[in-house]
């Protein structure tokens, strides 16, 4: 086969830009390597810097914040800042009676513990709730309930 002799053969077909119809005139946004220049970017200047003024070097100020972790409560003195008047103390104990006191109670008297036995659980410090004091300032800072 053979081109007709009036029309001519196109050599190389369209590029990217004329098929897309991209504007091949508009600025590149980065710099292109002109002819001799190595595409790996050396001897280009870099983009122009687009963005704030660099900042100026100010002293930072730094402000430490402690921040206290939540105290559980048991029935042993516990060692804290006091949050009331703000001095390391260990807390003072008190005792007083609570459920669990009240309850073995009234499971000794269901036992037929009527005679007075009954009331042992109010002298055992072990079924009590605790409250936990300051020494220093007095404040009731927790307490510890056994049920």
């Amino acid at each position: 086969m053979s081109a007709p002799s009036g029309v001519p053969v196109p050599s190389a077909p369209p590029s990217y830009e004329e098929t897309t119809g991209i504007n091949v005139n508009y600025p590149h946004p980065y710099p292109v390597p002109e002819h001799g220049q190595k595409p790996d970017g050396k001897g280009m200047s870099p983009p122009p810097y687009m963005g704030q003024p660099a900042p100026v070097n100010n002293p930072v100020t730094v402000q430490t914040v402690y921040v206290q972790q939540p105290v559980v409560f048991y029935d042993r003195p516990v060692q804290m800042c006091c949050p009331s008047c703000n001095q390391m103390i260990v807390t003072r104990l008190s005792y007083d009676s609570g459920a669990l006191t009240w309850l073995s109670c009234g499971g000794l008297c269901l036992l037929g513990c009527i005679a007075g036995c009954c009331l042992i659980p109010f002298c055992v410090d072990a079924l009590k709730d605790v409250d936990h004091t300051c020494p220093k300032c007095g404040a009731l800072i927790g307490s510890y309930k056994r049920l």
